[in-house]
C-alpha cells in the first residue's frame, strides 16, 4: 500500500523538493523519512507547503516585474566599455556577455541575466553597437560604446 510523503529535497527516481508523492510505505519508513529526504504528508504540512509555494511564486513575480522595469530603463541607454585595441580599432581581446553585464551593473546599477544578452560572438571592434536583449517575450536593445584605451 502507498504512503503520501512530502519531499524535503530532490530524490532521484522519486521527485523534486516540495512535491507530494505516493511511495511504497516500506520505502518511506525505512529510507526516505529516516534519512531526512521526506516527511509524512499530513494536512498541516501540505497546507504550509502550499503557503510556501505561494510566497515563492509572489517573490518570483516581484523579481520578474523588477527585471522588466530594469529592461525598460536599459532600452535606449548607452553603456560604455573601454578596451585595448590596435590602431585599426581591432580589440586585442573580445568582449563577452559577462563583461557587458558587469558594465550594466556598474553604470545602470542593476543586473540582467547573462543569457538575456543576444550576442552571437564576442565583440572585437571599437565603436558603437546595438545590443539586443530578450527576456521571455520582452525584447529591447541598448547601445554599447566601446572605446580604445592605450
Amino acid at each position: 500500500m502507498g504512503m503520501q510523503v512530502v519531499l524535503l529535497q530532490d530524490v532521484a527516481g522519486v521527485g523534486r523538493k516540495s512535491e507530494v508523492k505516493s511511495v511504497a510505505e516500506g520505502h518511506a519508513r525505512n529510507f526516505l523519512i529516516p534519512r531526512g529526504f521526506a516527511a509524512a504528508a499530513t494536512a498541516g504540512r501540505i497546507k504550509s507547503l502550499e503557503k510556501e509555494k505561494a510566497v515563492i511564486a509572489g517573490d518570483e513575480k516581484v523579481q520578474r516585474d523588477l527585471l522588466l522595469k530594469n529592461l525598460e530603463s536599459l532600452s535606449g541607454m548607452t553603456i560604455t566599455l573601454e578596451a585595448k585595441a590596435n590602431e585599426k580599432g581591432h580589440l586585442f581581446k573580445g568582449i563577452h556577455k559577462e563583461e557587458i553585464v558587469a558594465a550594466i551593473v556598474k553604470q545602470a546599477h542593476f543586473e540582467i541575466p547573462v543569457d538575456a544578452i543576444l550576442l552571437e560572438e564576442p565583440i572585437k571592434q571599437i565603436g558603437e553597437q546595438e545590443i539586443p536583449v530578450s527576456v521571455g517575450a520582452h525584447n529591447i536593445s541598448f547601445k554599447l560604446q566601446i572605446q580604445s584605451i592605450s
